[in-house]
């Protein structure tokens, strides 16, 4: 079991980092924010995330490249039958998230930034468990809809001030862990002021 707080902190840098590096992105969450804020300093409320769709769409593909959990592990409860494989009950069976994340055949240009993956009609044909950043079924992450409205809260408070320019690029940052999926260098960035 996880706490929420690291894995969300980790996954609001990897977002950062990303937008920070691909400006196009960056511009187009400006755009939305700029939508549903204008110039108001009002803080964000309940009714303004729904609205904030592209952000969203940014969270999910940051999830899709920097799963906060790369790998979890489950234990057969029953055998399975893999091609010409057979693995028995009370196996432990490690599955790598961050693997199906970025196998080509599932997402083409794996490792290309592309928020409109998760548009609906890019998302409909797509197998439901080729995406599982806070795992699937009855052991999926009891804070996972949380989770996702606090990196949407902190990012749209960021973004709606800053513009971010990202000082190492995705093939040159080091990253690693055995638990949390983290940076394992400072990930540094440049903030902008948006006016």
């Amino acid at each position: 079991m996880f706490e929420g707080h690291d894995t969300t902190a980790v996954a609001i840098t990897w977002a950062l980092f990303l937008l920070g590096n691909n400006p196009e992105h960056q511009e187009k969450v400006h755009e939305e924010l700029e939508e549903v804020f204008g110039n108001s300093d009002a803080p964000i409320t309940v009714k303004d995330l729904p609205q904030l769709k592209y952000l969203d769409r940014v969270i999910k593909e940051t999830l899709r490249l920097f799963p906060s959990v790369p790998l979890i592990m489950r234990q057969l409860t029953e055998e399975v039958k893999l091609d010409n494989y057979t693995l028995p009950k009370g196996a432990l069976v490690t599955i790598a998230i961050q693997l199906a994340h970025q196998n080509p055949e599932v997402w083409p240009d794996p490792l290309k930034f592309d928020p409109d993956r998760f548009l609906p009609e890019n998302s409909k044909l797509r197998n439901p468990y080729a995406y599982v950043p806070f795992s699937a079924g009855p052991r999926n992450c009891i804070g996972q809809r949380f989770a996702q409205l606090e990196e949407k809260i902190v990012l749209s408070a960021i973004l709606r001030k800053w513009r971010v320019k990202s000082v190492k690029t995705f093939d040159t940052i080091k990253y690693g862990g055995s638990v949390i999926l983290r940076p394992s260098e400072s990930v540094l960035m440049y903030l902008i002021p948006k006016n």
